[in-house]
């Protein structure tokens, strides 16, 4: 519960809201109570068509007469003391003292009825219809009151709630941000978008119920019993020798309904994680009439859930049960003694004082009302137990990953290299994934400002990996990254990738406008800016001709209503736009035709002077451009040099030169 309590903290920071919650619920309670407490005045005075001072009067009368009866009693056994065995004595001083505490209780009774004596002359009314238009009122006045109040802790018991979920969703964003590029691989994104939307519901509505029922009915319940505790509170601890059995048998359902909600949480991340995956790759599902298999697929994910959720339900059920039977034990034991002392006008039961003076059967009247009163709460609880436990579970797996610390860590002293640096050092770079998987080792490769760089190699020998080591997505297992003497470890991330512009294959457009799609990473640029930098990346002609809006038209989630060569060169222009000190094209022009290819590379011709430009490519016309074109295999560099001194002594960059002419041919 140490989660689900870091929640709790950040609900009741809103301190207004929560002191109005207390207050609230306080009211609640304190009229729940007010307003079973009118049974006793309709069975003592309207139902005997008497007023308030005909009841206040011959109370006193009664109580005076029951305390003369205890007195000449007590005196009789006194004088009586002298005659008895002595081993009669004990028994004789004990119903002596049973008596003399009758007596005092009656005096103490009698008392408070004197001293309310002239307020109720003075003040209530005089007649029994009068009498019965009080009740009423007060009754009708007091649920009035009582439901306004339950209308205000409603509200503000989900204001509470959700401005901590407010807070958490905000820090785990925040926090999501912030995590490497390796969480990404290892938590699926399912698994997150089921950490915001149905955990973190799970965990609201924990939060509302432990603000909301969990207050309200205990203090409901606190009122009633206090009342009942009032008129005999023997009695009533008499009545809860129930409570224990149900109490233990309630906390092991709790821990069940956690186990049970914290599986099927997991289950509905397996299933949004099926319609992501399905959603995603809809084209490759058709084209290969896999239609059944995902059909079968989402099935068994929904059908895994369903039995969790039944689990949860089960679980759940059997609470209603608990507490049905506890309030029904209570009211038994409370129906049985309390009958016996009412119909034999008794205090004691099996030798046990139960009462000060003998109930009168409105006072167990009332009792078994105020007892009533605190069932119905305790029905209300069994949903409480679930609804927190549910809560307790979503808060063990959403904070978890609020707490996870990017291994990217941010230097306690950054540095600054030269802007701009004058040379990008890899220093004997090795890296893996995976301890017994190696990606790159040993890598050594020093690029000038200002040098237009080529990787090639074939699929799998640590490209991307190689040029994804430069904005700090991933650090080195060992060697370093360096900017001259700098290296990237001391630098702040921000300071990283604030010189870099990064083109990947997989172009991400967000689902906004073109404009507001280039200028991404640029907030500042002028709308004037964005133009020229579409123009430079020839994105400039399709989106002023061919799209309804030009640059305010919406490209959709992903960009998927442009075609993938538009979807890259506004990916370009966004790039451009930045005026990098290092440009990194990750296979950018993968998708464009041949056309806009040229184009483009007279662009990047220009557009490459005076800055660094790392390219990850295949394409000879793009190989035309780089100064040196470096050759990777197994994670190793195996040759740098110029194109044409490559394809004279490098086997390996012959063969994926010929494939490349073959493949276009």
């Amino acid at each position: 519960m140490k989660s689900f309590g870091r929640a709790v903290r950040l609900a009741i920071r809103n301190r207004g809201t929560l002191v109005g919650v207390i207050i609230t619920s306080l009211l609640i309670g304190m009229l729940w109570g007010g307003n079973i407490g009118v049974v006793y005045p309709f069975v003592e005075v309207v139902f005997k068509k008497q007023t308030l001072q005909d009841w206040v009067d011959q109370e006193i009368k009664d109580s005076e007469m029951r305390a003369g009866e205890l007195r000449t009693v007590i005196t009789s056994a006194k004088e009586s003391l002298p005659s008895l065995a002595e081993n009669e004595l004990a028994k004789a001083d004990r119903a002596i003292a049973y008596k003399q505490a009758d007596l005092e209780a009656e005096e103490k009774a009698q008392a408070n009825i004197r001293w309310w004596r002239p307020y109720v002359h003075a003040y209530m009314p005089t007649t029994p219809f009068k009498t019965l238009m009080l009740i009423v009122g007060v009754l009708l006045v007091g649920t009035a009151l009582k439901d306004a109040a339950l209308v205000a802790n409603l509200m503000l018991v989900e204001r509470l709630s959700q401005l901590a979920a407010f807070d958490i969703r905000k820090q785990f964003f925040r926090q999501t941000l912030r995590l490497d590029l390796a969480v990404f691989g290892e938590s699926r994104k399912s698994e997150l978008l089921s950490h915001f939307t149905f955990d973190l519901n799970s965990l609201v509505f924990g939060i509302t119920t432990l603000f909301g029922k969990a207050v309200r009915e205990p203090l409901k319940m606190t009122v009633c019993l206090i009342g009942a505790a009032c008129i005999s509170w023997r009695l009533l601890l008499f009545s809860l020798l129930v409570s224990p059995p149900a109490l233990i048998l309630m906390h092991l359902l709790a821990k069940s309904i956690k186990r049970a909600n914290r599986r099927a949480m997991e289950e509905m991340s397996q299933i949004y994680n099926t319609l992501t995956e399905t959603f995603s790759g809809i084209q490759t599902v058709k084209a290969y009439t896999m239609e059944a298999y995902e059909r079968n697929r989402f099935h068994q994910s929904a059908k895994d859930f369903y039995h969790k959720a039944m689990k949860i339900v089960f679980y759940n059920s059997l609470t209603k049960p608990v507490t049905e039977l506890l309030g029904i034990g209570v009211i038994s034991l409370a129906l049985v003694a309390g009958a016996h002392l009412v119909l034999n006008e008794q205090t004691h039961l099996l030798g046990v004082r139960l009462t000060d003076r003998p109930l009168s059967l409105s006072a167990l009247f009332l009792f078994y009302g105020l007892l009533a009163g605190v069932s119905d709460p305790a029905r209300k609880l069994a949903d409480v137990f679930g609804a927190i436990q549910s809560g307790a579970a979503a808060a063990e797996r959403i904070f978890p990953v609020m707490d996870r610390e990017p291994s990217i860590v941010e230097p306690d002293n950054p540095r600054l290299p030269s802007a701009p640096h004058r040379r990008l050092i890899f220093d004997n770079v090795s890296f893996h994934y995976k301890s017994d998987q190696p990606v790159l080792n040993g890598v050594n490769l020093e690029i000038k400002y200002g040098e237009t760089i080529a990787i090639v190699g074939p699929n799998g020998c640590g490209k991307s990996t190689l040029i994804n080591l430069i904005p700090r997505f991933y650090d080195p297992v060992s060697g370093a990254v360096r900017f001259d003497d700098v290296d990237l470890k001391e630098m702040r991330r921000r300071d990283v990738r604030l010189r870099i512009g990064l083109v990947t294959q997989k172009t991400h457009l967000f689902d906004d406008t073109v404009l507001s799609n280039i200028r991404y990473g640029s907030p500042k640029a002028t709308d004037e800016q964005v133009v020229t930098a579409a123009k430079e990346a020839h994105a400039h002609r399709f989106i002023t001709e061919k799209l309804a809006d030009g640059y305010e038209t919406m490209v959709g989630q992903g960009g998927d209503r442009l075609s993938g060569g538009q979807r890259q060169r506004i990916a370009l222009a966004r790039a451009m736009l930045r005026d990098p000190e290092i440009l990194i094209l990750d296979e950018a022009t993968s998708q464009i035709d041949i056309e806009s290819e040229q184009l483009i590379h007279k662009a990047l011709e220009e557009f490459v002077r005076d800055r660094t430009a790392i390219m990850v490519t295949h394409r000879m016309s793009t190989l035309a451009l780089a100064d040196r074109v470096v050759v990777m295999e197994a994670g190793e560099i195996i040759d740098v040099g110029k194109h044409s001194e490559l394809l004279e002594r490098c086997q390996l960059y012959g063969r994926l030169h010929d494939l490349h002419f073959k493949q276009s041919a």
